[in-house]
């Protein structure tokens, strides 16, 4: 009994660690799982989330170039035709200097944001806002003019490029641009003019290759420019277009945001949220149960500890009761060989009387 209780007793710990490791094989499993849906609805819903914010950006952009005078609008585009003749006569253009750099920020910021315009490519659906240089707090939301390069507010001799990133997990930008084809088509909305360029040469260039963004006389162009290849961005890919008639009806590519439907967005992002609720749920309950099971893994070792409580109790009442006899036995014991002694001796008396009677006869004889 007792070592049936004291082997119960050594296999009650083995049996607690081994409940508290699968429950911290479940949790473990569970915030695997989390981040698992994380990792695979990340690219999809950031994406749509900048998205929303570049429609947003557009959105106001054009909102404050139609609450502007237009004086004022065709003076800033005065301002910005003056920079680029002046930029023909600049040696080194693509280095500016702090006096330059501050007046290139100030021109055709409308908002005050930075933001200048917007850039349409309908063949791969892109709309998206564009803004002064190419840093990266710009570049990993939007697309942005390279300094040193001519404004993009068209005229002769001028050549404007833009640049933007492709393959971020976060936004797609300019992705697809691999995918535009000589003879497609791009727009550039800068404030109240919208300026239509047609794809006439594609290159691929080394990063330090800057011969294709030269100024050439007399021409009107625009070059896009993205990493190449996919992934590996050893290369830079180099769309051109060259200033063309804008179309009778303006093409007007709405935003991947705004394209969305409601009733597709809207589970796209209940159905995430509502798994992430229903695992939180389960590891709620579930600790919840290994709580409830080890509060009457207690009860039931209480349980024993008072049974063997009252056993212990009951042990030690028999051991009391057990010397009490003791003493009487010792007397009973003490007695007998008192009794012993006196038959002995009462045997000796009577054997020493019965010689003695017999001794005098034989004396006689």
């Amino acid at each position: 009994m007792e070592a049936d209780e004291r082997k119960s007793a050594q296999d009650q710990p083995k049996k607690k660690k081994k409940k508290r490791k699968s429950w911290v094989s479940t949790l473990i499993l569970v915030l695997i799982l989390i981040i698992g849906i994380g990792i695979i609805a990340y690219p999809s819903v950031s994406d749509w989330w900048n998205s929303f914010h570049q429609s947003r950006a557009i959105a106001n952009y054009a909102a404050a170039v139609d609450n502007t005078d237009y004086a004022q609008l065709e003076y800033m585009l005065e301002q910005a035709r003056a920079y680029n003749t002046r930029l023909l006569r600049k040696e080194n253009r693509y280095v500016l200097s702090d006096e330059e750099k501050e007046e290139y920020l100030s021109l055709l910021d409308l908002s005050g944001t930075g933001i200048m315009g917007y850039i349409q490519i309908p063949s791969i659906s892109v709309n998206l806002p564009l803004y002064h240089g190419t840093d990266e707090s710009v570049l990993q939301v939007a697309i942005g003019h390279i300094e040193g390069t001519s404004l993009p507010v068209g005229g002769a001799s001028t050549h404007s490029v833009v640049s933007g990133h492709r393959g971020l997990p976060s936004a797609k930008l300019f992705t697809d641009l691999d995918k535009v084809v000589e003879g497609d088509v791009f727009t550039m909305t800068i404030l109240n003019e919208t300026l239509t360029y047609e794809v006439d040469q594609i290159r691929i260039v080394e990063p330090s290759d800057m011969s294709n963004l030269n100024i050439v006389s007399g021409m009107d162009y625009c070059t896009l420019v993205t990493c190449t290849p996919y992934g590996i961005n050893t290369h830079r890919l180099l769309v051109r277009g060259h200033r063309i008639e804008n179309a009778a009806e303006e093409v007007v590519v709405e935003p991947d945001a705004g394209r969305i439907p409601s009733y597709l967005v809207v589970p796209a992002v209940a159905v995430p949220l509502l798994l992430l609720f229903l695992v939180g749920m389960l590891i709620y309950y579930s600790i919840r149960k290994a709580r409830k099971m080890y509060t009457l893994e207690q009860l039931a070792e209480r349980v024993k500890e008072l049974a063997a409580a009252e056993e212990a109790e009951e042990q030690a009442a028999e051991d009391a009761e057990a010397p009490a006899d003791g003493p009487e036995t010792a007397e009973v014991t003490a007695d007998e060989p008192d009794t012993d002694s006196n038959t002995i001796e009462n045997i000796q008396e009577t054997t020493e009387s019965t010689y003695a009677d017999v001794r005098p006869d034989e004396q006689e004889r």
